[in-house]
């Protein structure tokens, strides 16, 4: 008998279902839901760029539509499809994305008094109104508990699940007040398939909690109530009613609920794994191993590795945790990331690209991607800094932004095009540069996500940029994938799923292709990556003294060799 899972993926602008055969990974159907809420799915205030929330009601509608639609998908691409033969389901989300609840763990959003009020709604990863506090509990976690910091790259973020709570408590203390508990929504929506949303009682994901919520078995869990306390009077009571335990992705968080199963067409004994974030999921759907850096490449940039846990890691500056379990059980996760990827190029097309490029975002993308791979590198003279939504890797200064330098009367939207990639690209190079200096070697780099598989010009300013060969992962859905993964694990090999993670993953995944490097690319580009360094430096860290004067003059010798020999 096959047997089949289902990964579901709740992204930044829409969700997905993925119905995967067990045996071999192949995608059987897939579905995807666009969040009716807000703008493009993000309730937004135009008096405030940095608020950034999401309605709860999309995610239910989001997993009825797109599971029932993908199951019927799968009959039509399979007429041996049987819904019964579905044994797991895994969610993936992203995060930190904290959501206020009751004491039955129901959205304080659902509640007539708080239905216009934002802060009662999930509190989006890209939402940045908490930099003041990120900024309040790293400067008492300095003082007072700098073991906290040491694990999660040396600075608290405003995108965590901490500094949110804190602001709420600010900004909004009758929604605080309201709140029985906070959760994940990485935690919400596998316990609302499985029938179980006591906050007291659900099983909370060690990937969240430990990559962003400071959770940490040496200090007994999360941060202590006089930590707390001293941050902000009255938040130490909140954690009596949050958690002591996390769990990894394979562990079972109960069935799928007779509510659920009516709904779906499912059986009740579909197996719910524990979530986790979308990168880590989507790291083991890209076959990450020790040694393999995983890009989960989007509107943001996702940068997830694997060490066994019985190595002796040191503390990585800058980076966004180093967590045993979080992307699997045995293994210390290492995750890292840019802020802003996509969204740059998005921002890019949408705002500043002429008619001339075409009328609409497909047609404008298709023909800079065109324009820009004929361009050599420095040919354009351009240098960018890719901090359009912030700096999360190495800086974790969400009160960046970008720059674009080397501009003329000359210069062209698919020059500045091909620099914003150029820019995401060298920032990713500071990333792997940074986890190698600490002693974790990268042997191998595997992207994945939708910019990974759909522009080969990027990819190759990739490779050309660090020097490395960019493996595209098989799956253009990894974050489902490596969900539904999760779910045939916490099926069980009595049930037709599998007794590991590894095992399942061997089975399940690989690459397809790859972008080796033009040596000569990158001789150019090294000489580009100093300058960008020198003005990551100077515009991103206090303590920089130096001149800039070079900076244009470089920039315009580069531009000037490069345009003759393309001329020769």
């Amino acid at each position: 008998m096959d047997h089949y899972s289902i990964g579901l993926d709740f992204g930044t602008n829409s969700c997905r279902s993925l119905v995967v055969d067990i045996a071999d990974g192949k995608e059987i159907a897939s579905h995807v839901f666009p969040y009716p809420s807000g703008n493009e799915g993000v309730i937004i205030d135009q008096a405030d760029p940095n608020l950034a929330r999401q309605n709860p009601s999309d995610y239910l509608k989001g997993i009825e539509e797109t599971i029932v639609r993908a199951l019927a998908k799968a009959k039509e691409n399979n007429p041996a499809f049987r819904n019964e033969n579905v044994i797991g389901i895994g969610v993936d989300t992203t995060g930190s994305s904290p959501m206020p609840v009751d004491e039955y763990g129901s959205p304080l959003c659902f509640n007539q008094t708080f239905r216009d009020n934002p802060a009662a709604y999930v509190w989006l990863w890209k939402d940045h109104t908490s930099y003041q506090e990120a900024a309040d509990i790293t400067a008492l976690a300095q003082k007072v508990r700098p073991e906290y910091l040491g694990k999660i790259g040396g600075v608290y973020s405003s995108e965590w699940w901490w500094s949110k709570i804190l602001h709420c408590k600010r900004v909004a203390p009758e929604v605080f007040e309201a709140a029985y508990s906070w959760v994940e929504i990485c935690d919400w929506i596998p316990a609302h398939l499985a029938g179980n949303l006591d906050p007291n009682a659900m099983k909370r994901s060690i990937c969240a909690a430990g990559h962003k919520a400071l959770f940490n078995s040496e200090w007994k869990g999360l941060p202590d109530e006089e930590f707390l306390g001293r941050l902000s009077p009255g938040l130490e009571k909140l954690r009596k009613r949050l958690y002591d335990s996390a769990y990894t992705a394979d562990r079972r968080i109960g069935f799928l609920s007779k509510d659920w199963s009516t709904k779906l067409g499912l059986p009740t004994s579909v197996a719910v794994s524990v979530g986790a974030f979308d990168a880590h999921m989507g790291a083991v759907g890209a076959s990450v191993s020790p040694g393999t850096l995983v890009k989960i490449m989007g509107t943001s940039t996702c940068d997830i590795m694997i060490a066994p846990s019985n190595d002796k890691l040191k503390d990585i500056p800058g980076v966004c945790g180093i967590v045993n379990g979080s992307v699997m059980d045995g293994y210390y996760g290492i995750e890292a990331g840019q802020s802003a990827v996509g969204d740059i190029f998005l921002w890019f097309v949408n705002n500043l690209v002429p008619e001339k490029y075409g009328r609409t975002q497909d047609q404008k993308f298709a023909a800079l991607n065109e324009a820009a791979s004929h361009l050599k590198p420095g040919e354009s003279g351009l240098l960018a800094l890719d901090w359009n939504n912030g700096n999360r890797t190495i800086l974790v200064d969400v009160r960046l932004s970008g720059l674009l330098l080397g501009q003329t009367l000359h210069t062209q939207p698919h020059e500045i095009y091909r620099a914003l990639i150029e820019a995401t690209a060298f920032g990713a190079l500071e990333i792997i540069d940074r986890i190698e200096e600490y002693g974790v070697p990268i042997k191998e780099v595997v992207n994945c996500g939708g910019l990974a598989a759909k522009s080969p010009v990027l990819m190759q300013i990739y490779a050309d940029i660090t020097g490395r060969p960019m493996k595209i992962s098989r799956s253009g859905q990894t974050p489902a994938l490596g969900a539904a993964i999760f779910a045939s694990v916490a099926a069980g090999k009595p049930a037709g799923g599998y007794d590991s993670v590894a095992d399942a993953e061997k089975s399940m995944t690989g690459t397809g292709k790859v972008y080796v490097p033009d040596p000569a690319n990158h001789v150019v580009y090294r000489k580009l990556y100093a300058l960008y360094r020198q003005m990551h430096d100077a515009f991103g860290t206090k303590d920089w003294t130096g001149s800039m004067y070079n900076v244009m003059k470089e920039l315009l010798n580069i531009r000037d060799e490069a345009r003759s020999n393309k001329i020769a």
